[in-house]
C-alpha cells in the first residue's frame, strides 16, 4: 500500500488530501489567498491524524503567485526531507483540469495584475505550456475557459498524477515573483518622535498641501501601543518609509503607508502593509479599512493583492476635487 499526501497552494485555496491505494482518506481545502502559511500546517495535521504513515508527498508546482506557491513547495520539500521520503511536483493546472469532461478547453487561475495563468487541454491532455496573459487574450481562442473560483486544483487528482507522471522539479513561476527581496540594509522598527523631522520633510515632498503636521503625528504616537501602531523603515539610520494603523471598535484603519520616491517598488511598502495587517490580527480586529487617492494606480494593485476591495468613494476627502477610494479587508 502506498499513501500519498497531496498539497497545493498555487491559488487562493490551500488544499490537502491523503489517498491510499486510490482510496481518499482525507480531502479538505480552505479559501483565503493570504492564509496559506497559517492554514497549511493545520490541514496537514488533520490529515496525519487519519494516517501518519506517508510514503510520498505530491505538491502543486504552479503556476501561481510566488508568495502563496512557495509556502506549499517549501513545506512539502521540508517534510519529505525530515521524513526521508520522496516528493513529486505536479503542474497545478493539470490537477485542476483532471475532472473536467470537455473535449477541448482552457483552465485559468488568477495571476493578479489583471492577468491569468493558463494552459490549453484536449481530451484531458495539456497541449500547451503554462503561460500568463491578459484575460481578454484568452477569449480569442474561442474555447470554454474554466476559471479559478469555479474550479481549483484538485489535491486528489494531484496525488494520482504524482503516481503516474514524471516529477516537475522546479516551481512554475513564469514571471518575476510578486514578493521581491528587500534591499540590503533595510531595517524596520517602531516609529517615534525622533523621526518627526525626517517624516515631515517626506510628507511635504510626497503629499504637498495635504501633508500631515508634526502635531498630527504626535497625536497618533500618543495612542501607541494600545490602539495605534507606527512603523519606520530606514537604511543606515536614514528614514525611507513609514506606516501607521489605528484600532477602534473591532476595526483597524490604516492611516498611512509612505515610501520615499527613490525606494519605491522594492517591496518596502508591501512589507510595511504585511506588518500592519499582522498587528491588526493580534488585536483581533474583524476588518481593516484604508483610504487611497483615486488614480493611485501604483498602490491599488498592492492593496488588492492583500485582499482589500473597494467599498465606496469619498469626494473631496484630500481637498477640493481630490477623491478617496475607501477599501476594506475582512479578517474573519
Amino acid at each position: 500500500m502506498k499513501t500519498v499526501l497531496a498539497i497545493d497552494t498555487s491559488t487562493a485555496q490551500t488544499s490537502v488530501a491523503l489517498i491510499q491505494d486510490g482510496e481518499v482518506l482525507f480531502n479538505k481545502s480552505h479559501n483565503d489567498p493570504l492564509a496559506h502559511g497559517e492554514v497549511l500546517p493545520k490541514l496537514v495535521a488533520q490529515a496525519l491524524a487519519v494516517n501518519k504513515q506517508i510514503d510520498l508527498i505530491a505538491v502543486g508546482m504552479g503556476p501561481g503567485p510566488f508568495t502563496g506557491l512557495r509556502v506549499g513547495i517549501a513545506f512539502a520539500q521540508s517534510y519529505a526531507l525530515a521524513a526521508q521520503i520522496d516528493w513529486v511536483g505536479v503542474c497545478s493546472l493539470d490537477a485542476m483540469a483532471a475532472g473536467i469532461n470537455q473535449s477541448e478547453f482552457i483552465v485559468s487561475t488568477d495571476a493578479r495584475r489583471k492577468e491569468r495563468f493558463w494552459a490549453r487541454y484536449k481530451d484531458g491532455v495539456r497541449i500547451t505550456q503554462p503561460a500568463v496573459s491578459k484575460a481578454s487574450e484568452l477569449e480569442k481562442f474561442g474555447l470554454p475557459i474554466l476559471n479559478e473560483g469555479d474550479y481549483f486544483p484538485d489535491p486528489v487528482a494531484l496525488a494520482k498524477i504524482a503516481l503516474t507522471s514524471k516529477s516537475v522539479e522546479q516551481p512554475i513561476y513564469i514571471r518575476k515573483p510578486d514578493a521581491y527581496p528587500l534591499p540590503t540594509g533595510v531595517k524596520f522598527r517602531p516609529m517615534t518622535a525622533l523621526d518627526l523631522v525626517s517624516a515631515i520633510a517626506i510628507e511635504k515632498e510626497v503629499y504637498g498641501k495635504t501633508a500631515w503636521s508634526a502635531d498630527q503625528f504626535k497625536s497618533e504616537f500618543a495612542k501607541s501601543p494600545k490602539t495605534a501602531h507606527y512603523l519606520a523603515a530606514g537604511i543606515e539610520g536614514q528614514l525611507i518609509a513609514y506606516a501607521g494603523i489605528f484600532y477602534v471598535a473591532d476595526v483597524a484603519d490604516i492611516h498611512t503607508i509612505t515610501v520615499v520616491t527613490d525606494h519605491r517598488r522594492k517591496g518596502i511598502g508591501r512589507e510595511l502593509l504585511k506588518r500592519l495587517i499582522d498587528w491588526a490580527r493580534v488585536k483581533k480586529a474583524q476588518a481593516i479599512m484604508l483610504e487611497m487617492r483615486l488614480g493611485n494606480d501604483a498602490a491599488r494593485p498592492l492593496y488588492e493583492s492583500f485582499g482589500f476591495i473597494e467599498i465606496s468613494k469619498r469626494e473631496n476627502y484630500y481637498g477640493p476635487g481630490l477623491t478617496a477610494v475607501v477599501m476594506r479587508k475582512e479578517l474573519r
